[in-house]
């Protein structure tokens, strides 16, 4: 909905500078997602890492005229045809326009909060509820303190029924949420430990959570759950509550039986004593659980019943995830199939583009009919055709109807289909080659048969790469440091076996000072993959100095004969100033200066102009360790006194780290200019072993199930002899894939199912036996080894090793399937 700048500039109280006429239909916070500059209005935040005035002339320099700051530029001269709005906190003016703009709208408004589930019980909403009204949502997982305000500001004049997540991650937070959303319909899914290091307890978390609902018509929650039912209480609210309950028959929606089957579920409830029942197609608890909320949400927004049990039964699984595939014929596949709406194409595309930058592939959209938007078709594809330009697609592939009717609308190749089966029956998929594939269909188009079509299927083994949870462990031991201490992530060893272009790709757009790897050549295949950020070489190499100039990586320097070579090498290319990183030895006894030959190197480092210090650092030896911490104490002192004397030698600043994962958590007075975050980045605390946020899962498929009576033997040598008659499923999984033959025999388990099965005799090359005798579980179910629910420092405490080996070992033969929520 268009806004005039005049109107904004009185909605927020801003003192404006410029007088410039614009109408306003974004709002944009990153200014990597520009799109529309003439129609955008910028906010530029300031957060702990980063603050958005820095991109005030690059915006401009790409159109942008309108902004909300705190601080005036410099030169105000540069921007003379712009328009400042000017606050004291630009977050706060963006969360104030959001709330004015939600009060433009009488409409049902559900408000969703939990600590999982939120985004499924909205997406399942918006299939049960969208047939009957025009539904805005949120897109993705938008239910941050700047997403929340992104999201209502969507609500347009066709909007019937809106559906925003909430979510928070400390006490505060959620009173600012509730005033922009300003739910009718409350939803609180659950409360788990997710982000519990911000909250005194389970209690406290659920109160901040309900002060979502305070002014809700009905809140809808779990009335067996006793912690919520007791906050509740506590929270004295007036509106209705639908408490549904499986043991309370007294409750007005009441669970009479939950009955599993083999592939569905059917549920027989009461409402107000009317007895009714319904079928969904999952088993899994959480999925019953969520359907229950949607029940009583649909029930309450008076969808007939019969209505109901015709949607639960078409209920589909949502893919909450943005997915990153490997294509046939060099292709990259971003599956985006779940929905397709404006907000959603163009975070898709926003994804795409960045994700195909430097790489040389064409970038293709592959797009349904957008359906249920309440809008005209003429309008719909006229911004939709506004985005596939500004975002640089080069090849269009359109499916349905409506789409078609506005090919011409599209003035880049293109290719129209009536159907999903008229597209799949052409010969234009097998001719796609090197390009970078968006696959954005709403559900009615079936897209996953595309999806299928195109991806190399080349092991039913994966790694899945959870981005998100990257980004959630970089801002976790990012909250840990002062603003301006800067940040080294390491990505060597294919970043721990994640991947290390698409890691690289992830932290460089959240803007990381480093990236680290071992070689040289690590160093340089991601310079080719479009990586621009600075790289440091943690080993190099005699032989890749022209490497390193080449590509401007910058190698660390442990020793005399290193550091001569490299000014020779220098030398001898033309090569001044050079960056490079001085290790000290500092009690690791491995490679290093020793502290003494601090003298030394400063007279060899200034008759020289090749290289010059770009940073000093030395390794931590046991900061992992509380029994270590006075050797670990007398090394930073080591550390300091060395660092500050080769410092003390030049008049250019050199930065200084030591701290790795463990040392930002357990010595924040040792942080100096610069941390190095390794193995927490991927989830794992090296002090307690606990997993942070889970990044990587390693996944398979059963093969074959077979009956074996008890006495026989499975495998090489006749290791597994069975005790009883079993049920044995084979899994395409062994040790050439990474998975430790010691983990045979007995000594381990992978989840199927959820339920633990055995590894049965040895582990093979390729293939692995398991125990499923007590598990219901059929060909083609997934067997997870390590993930979310089975942490892979479980395998590593099995093994007596460390997380890192278990995830180096995967080998380059498994696929890595990238996701985003």
């Amino acid at each position: 909905m268009s806004s005039s700048i005049e109107n904004i500039e009185k909605v927020l109280g801003a003192k404006r500078f410029g007088d410039r006429s614009a109408q306003i239909d974004w709002i944009l916070t990153d200014s990597r997602s520009l799109c529309f500059p003439e129609e955008t209005l910028f906010f530029a935040l300031k957060t702990k890492r980063n603050d958005g005035h820095k991109y005030l002339p690059e915006l401009y320099e790409r159109g942008v005229r309108n902004f909300v700051v705190g601080d005036l530029p410099a030169d105000m001269q540069s921007f003379q045809d712009a328009n400042f709005l000017q606050l004291v906190n630009p977050l706060k003016g963006l969360q104030r326009l959001a709330e004015k703009h939600r009060e433009q709208f009488q409409i049902p408004v559900i408000g969703i909060t939990g600590s999982n589930g939120k985004t499924i019980v909205k997406e399942w909403l918006y299939q049960l509820l969208s047939p009957d009204r025009v539904v805005t949502r949120s897109p993705r997982s938008y239910n941050s303190q700047i997403g929340v305000p992104l999201s209502v500001w969507l609500m347009n004049e066709h909007t019937e029924l809106a559906i925003f997540e909430a979510g928070i991650s400390e006490m505060g937070e959620m009173e600012a949420l509730q005033s922009i959303i300003k739910p009718t319909v409350g939803i609180l899914t659950n409360i788990g430990g997710a982000h519990q290091e911000n909250f005194f307890s389970l209690q406290d978390k659920c109160m901040e959570k309900l002060t979502l609902f305070k002014d809700c018509d009905v809140i809808v929650y779990d009335g067996d759950n006793e912690l919520i039912s007791s906050c509740v209480t506590k929270s004295l609210f007036t509106s209705r509550e639908i408490a549904w309950s499986k043991k309370d028959n007294e409750r007005p929606l009441f669970i009479e039986s939950v009955q599993k089957g083999e592939h569905a579920t059917t549920i027989k409830y009461r409402y107000l004593g009317m007895p009714n029942e319904f079928s969904i197609p999952f088993i899994d608890d959480a999925s019953i659980e969520n359907s229950l909320h949607c029940l009583a949400v649909a029930l309450y927004m008076m969808v007939p019943p019969e209505q109901i049990t015709e949607r639960m039964a078409r209920l589909e699984q949502i893919a909450m995830r943005l997915e990153v595939k490997e294509g046939k014929n060099g292709c990259v596949l971003i599956n985006d199939s779940y929905n397709s709406d404006l907000a959603s194409l163009d975070i898709a595309l926003d994804f795409m583009s960045r994700r195909s930058d430097d790489k040389g592939k064409k970038r293709t959209l592959i797009l349904s009919d957008m359906l249920e938007t309440g809008q005209s078709s003429k309008l719909l594809y006229r911004q939709v055709a506004e985005l596939v330009h500004s975002r640089g697609v080069e090849k269009m592939i359109g499916v349905g109807e409506e789409i078609r009717t506005a090919a011409a609308r599209f003035e880049i190749e293109k290719y129209f289909f009536r159907t999903t089966e008229e597209l799949l029956e052409s010969d234009l998929l097998a001719g796609l080659r090197d390009e970078v594939i968006l696959i954005k269909g709403s559900r009615a188009f079936h897209f996953d048969r595309i999806s299928d079509r195109l991806e190399l299927k080349v092991h039913e083994t994966i790694l899945e790469i959870n981005l998100n949870a990257l980004i959630d462990n970089l801002n976790y031991y990012r909250s840990k440091l002062k603003p301006e201490t800067k940040m080294v992530c390491m990505v060597k060893a294919s970043a721990y076996g994640a991947g290390s272009y698409e890691i690289a790709k992830t932290l460089q757009d959240h803007r990381v000072d480093y990236l680290a790897v071992a070689v040289a050549d690590e160093g340089s295949d991601l310079r080719k993959a479009g990586i621009t950020c600075s790289i440091m070489i943690m080993n190099p190499e005699l032989t890749a100095f022209k490497t390193m100039f080449d590509y401007k990586l910058e190698p660390e320097v442990y020793s005399f004969h290193l550091l001569n070579e490299l000014i020779k090498a220098a030398e001898k290319e033309g090569v001044t100033n050079f960056p490079i990183h001085i290790k000290l030895d500092t009690g690791m006894h491995r490679l290093g200066f020793a502290p003494e030959e601090i003298p030394e190197l400063i007279d060899r480092l200034k008759k020289q102009t090749a290289v010059i210090p770009r940073s000093v650092f030395s390794h931590l030896v046991g900061s992992d360790g509380a029994q270590f911490d006075s050797f670990t104490r007398r090394q930073i002192e080591m550390f300091e006194a060395a660092s500050e004397c080769l410092q003390e030698a030049f008049q250019h600043k050199i930065l200084r780290h030591i701290c790795n994962t463990a040392g930002i958590e357990r010595y924040p007075g040792a942080q100096f200019d610069m941390v190095r975050l390794g193995i927490g980045l991927y989830g794992i605390d090296p002090f307690t072993n606990r997993i942070i946020h889970n990044v990587s899962t390693l996944k398979t498929t059963i093969l074959q199930i077979h009956e074996v009576p008890k006495e026989e033997t499975v495998g090489y040598s006749r290791k597994g002899r069975l005790e009883r008659d079993s049920r044995i499923a084979a899994i395409p999984i062994g040790y050439a894939d990474g998975l430790n033959r010691h983990l045979g025999n007995g000594h381990a388990y992978c989840l199927v199912n959820g339920q633990k099965a055995p590894y049965v005799g040895n582990i093979c090359m390729d293939v692995c036996m398991i125990d499923v005798t007590d598990i219901d579980c059929k060909e083609g179910d997934k067997a997870v080894i390590f993930g979310d629910d089975l942490p892979v420092t479980v395998l590593s405490e099995i093994l007596e090793t460390i997380p890192y080996e278990i995830l180096t070992s995967v080998s380059n033969r498994v696929k890595r399937v990238y996701y985003q929520d």
